[in-house]
């Protein structure tokens, strides 16, 4: 076995392990704050999952930078070496209201480079992981690329905020294409894209949302690129089209 390969099997086992950590703590009463408004919640989930993930991380691969959304891991600011990106529940609002829709996400890069990356569905007990060296895999089915299929033949996926506020004329795709979708959560929008269910997301995403699901997605052979004037950068917000090719082309020649 690589290297890699014990470092996913390790990391795989951590993702789930974390995930029943959650499911347990739902048990109890949740303590839930304010970070910047009513729409943006944290939890006491949030927090002890991260320090829990960051701890392993550290024992595991000392050497490695970490990023993490509650503020527990390093400050970085570039990706050179090994850095960790953790996003200890994606979807809080899922998961405080809805009880579903959530998930616990983790990447490696390297160097800058895409390496690996995990998105765990809690509570569907769904494992999306691998990378380019290994390819992309849902528990142990190894998925194979999405069908590429233009905007009118699919379903598209475009964050709340953006589809209500026309940002980057995200209405103008919405209405080209078969439906729309909106899912509350980067990691559970970015596994409907791996699996085919949907063929595009348009949404604005911070390091920790945007870092593992982008691993996959060009493992896949996704198009993963920013809708605004700015470079993509995992270790800062990004406006980002996320789409298979055909989608990705149509949805450029719309908003653009």
């Amino acid at each position: 076995m690589s290297e890699l390969s014990a470092l996913d099997e390790t990391i795989q086992n951590l993702m789930y392990e974390v995930g029943e950590r959650t499911k347990a703590a739902m048990t109890k009463k949740l303590q839930i704050d304010e970070k910047t408004s009513p729409h943006d919640l944290v939890t006491d989930v949030d927090k002890s999952n991260e320090q829990f993930i960051n701890q392993r991380l550290r024992q595991l691969d000392p050497t490695a930078k970490i990023v993490s959304e509650e503020g527990f891991g390093d400050q970085v600011h570039d990706l050179a070496g090994r850095v960790w990106i953790v996003d200890p529940i994606d979807g809080t609002m899922n998961f405080i209201m809805e009880r579903e829709n959530f998930a616990i996400m983790l990447a490696l890069y390297v160097d800058g480079q895409p390496t690996l990356g995990y998105i765990l569905d809690v509570m569907k007990n769904r494992l999306y992981h691998g990378g380019p060296a290994l390819g992309v895999w849902e528990n142990e089915t190894r998925l194979t690329p999405p069908l590429n299929r233009g905007i009118r033949d699919s379903l598209i996926d475009v964050s709340s905020y953006i589809l209500m506020n026309d940002i980057h004329h995200a209405q103008t795709a919405a209405r080209a294409a078969r439906s729309i979708r909106v899912f509350g959560s980067a990691g559970i929008s970015m596994t409907q894209l791996i699996t085919g269910r949907t063929g595009a997301y348009i949404t604005n995403l911070k390091p920790w949302d945007l870092a593992p699901g982008r691993v996959l997605c060009e493992a896949l052979g996704l198009v993963v690129k920013p809708i605004d004037d700015h470079p993509l950068d995992v270790l800062s917000s990004n406006f980002v089209l996320v789409a298979v090719p055909a989608a990705a082309n149509d949805i450029e020649q719309l908003i653009n």
